[in-house]
């Protein structure tokens, strides 16, 4: 698979490709040097997923700038051999350079850390400080949406396939994912009773005081996931929550259930704290943002090319005029297979999967419609303006059947077409007079509806999403 770096003819160095002419000759063991150099970086390069300003790129710069320099000054004496070994080590370096500073640099890369400096930003004014000032953090439903707005948006971000720009959405997004949960967590916790009495036994006034401790060590794992934690370290802050775990188990709470059941759920909020300071090295696997290889992705893939296969049957038979082609049992049970796909809290498993959700539910819609279409049959009492939102239903129908066959970009002009016809409709729509009339009311607003479905399958068709 093509992870996006450098070309693939520099996996073979230029001088292994021919014989040398001077085996022995000091410049050409001098580039033999380099080249061992140039190896060991090469695969650091690759694999990058940081900016300008970070320290491993001025490390990585400076080592190739250091080799580009030491390949300058090899004395070729002349030589066509090892002037032309020369320059191709020179354009090797030079190679890795370049490609270093277009992935730092790169317009997604500008993107995600645009959206990781927003997360950070709503994080500390709402979570982190207010309480190192001694307030109490913001944590409501507003932060929760707010940051699974910021998730998706991350999650749309393309890479093209590139190494280091996946790494990079990939750890924003966990850390990101991380911080969703814990915040999550916390407002679970607020609905829970309030910890029992100190008078009821000996060892609830340790486990209060433990649980003041965690609360404190929750907002230092959101300012550590999100880069706001100053000297902290994972390390150190693990060592504090394992400490609070032996202090629980010396406790002796024999005899009590209440007690016993209290001291559970306070080692049960330490070990889901816990499992979010393993992120240190999070990223350093390809398995892990790689996704092509993923299980769980294939299992959608394998659904998408189910549906895609449905849907061009439905087409065909629609166009034909015949409606008895209806999988909507087999669509069902795709819908049944998606939801027990298992996405691992990963984000970009679960976009994968709510897109597959939509295409099938996008024929389905289809399906229903032309079939109320079929049976509906007008008596002579049926009030005008429901018949107006019928004939945009009509003409509704029509235009789903070619968005679901529509296979171009947002540039053709065929999808331009059909994002005016369906805004025609929409304005159509609006101008329907219920003259209150219940049901023309319901009717309209449910064609509405449906009609911004279908501009939304539109856009999400073309929105060149990528994993």
């Amino acid at each position: 698979m093509d992870h996006g770096g450098p070309q693939q003819q520099q996996q073979q160095h230029p001088m292994e490709q021919q014989q040398p002419y001077h085996p022995q000759h000091p410049a050409m063991m001098r580039l033999y040097e380099v080249q061992k150099e140039v190896a060991s970086l090469g695969p650091q390069v690759c694999t990058f997923s940081g900016l300008q300003n970070d320290r491993d790129y001025k490390r990585l710069e400076r080592e190739l700038t250091r080799l580009l320099l030491e390949v300058d000054q090899v004395d070729t004496e002349g030589k066509p051999e090892l002037q032309g070994a020369r320059k191709r080590a020179a354009q090797e370096v030079e190679g890795l350079l370049r490609y270093l500073e277009e992935n730092a640099t790169h317009p997604s890369r500008l993107a995600i850390e645009e959206l990781s400096n927003e997360a950070r930003q709503l994080v500390d004014e709402r979570v982190v400080a207010p309480q190192r000032a001694g307030g109490v953090a913001e944590i409501n439903d507003e932060l929760v949406d707010a940051l699974q707005e910021l998730v998706l948006r991350l999650t749309q971000v393309k890479t093209e396939g590139r190494v280091p720009l996946r790494k990079a959405r990939y750890r924003a997004l966990t850390r990101l994912c991380a911080v969703q949960d814990v915040i999550e967590g916390r407002t679970q916790q607020q609905t829970l009773s309030l910890p029992l009495s100190g008078d009821t036994h000996e060892a609830v006034h340790c486990i209060n005081q433990v649980m003041v401790k965690v609360s404190v060590a929750r907002s230092q794992l959101v300012a550590l996931l999100m880069g706001l934690s100053g000297r902290d370290s994972c390390a150190h802050l693990s060592r504090i929550l394992t400490e609070m775990q032996v202090e629980l188990d010396a406790l002796d709470v024999s005899g009590n259930a209440a007690i016993r059941n209290y001291r559970k759920q306070v080692v049960e909020e330490i070990n889901g704290l816990l499992k979010h300071l393993d992120l240190e090295g999070e990223g350093d696997d390809t398995r892990r943002y790689d996704l092509a290889q993923n299980n769980s992705i294939r299992e959608i893939e394998a659904v998408r090319a189910h549906v895609s296969h449905l849907r061009e049957g439905v087409l065909r038979h629609c166009v034909m005029g015949d409606l008895s082609f209806r999988p909507k049992a087999e669509l069902q049970s795709l819908l049944t297979h998606l939801d027990q796909v298992d996405t691992a809290k990963n984000p970009c498993i679960r976009e994968a999967r709510r897109r597959a959700v939509v295409e099938v539910q996008a024929i389905i819609t289809f399906l229903d419609l032309r079939e109320a279409l079929a049976r509906r049959q007008p008596g002579p009492a049926e009030h005008p303006s429901h018949r107006a939102v019928w004939l945009v239903l009509g003409s509704l129908s029509d235009l789903q059947a070619q968005v679901l066959g529509f296979d171009g970009k947002r540039a053709d002009k065929s999808y331009m077409m059909l994002e005016e016809l369906l805004t025609k409709q929409l304005l159509a729509l609006d101008a329907v007079d219920p003259q209150g009339d219940e049901t023309t009311k319901m009717a309209r607003k449910q064609a509405v509806k449906f009609a911004q479905n279908i501009l939304n399958y539109l856009d999400m068709k073309t929105d060149e999403w990528e994993y």
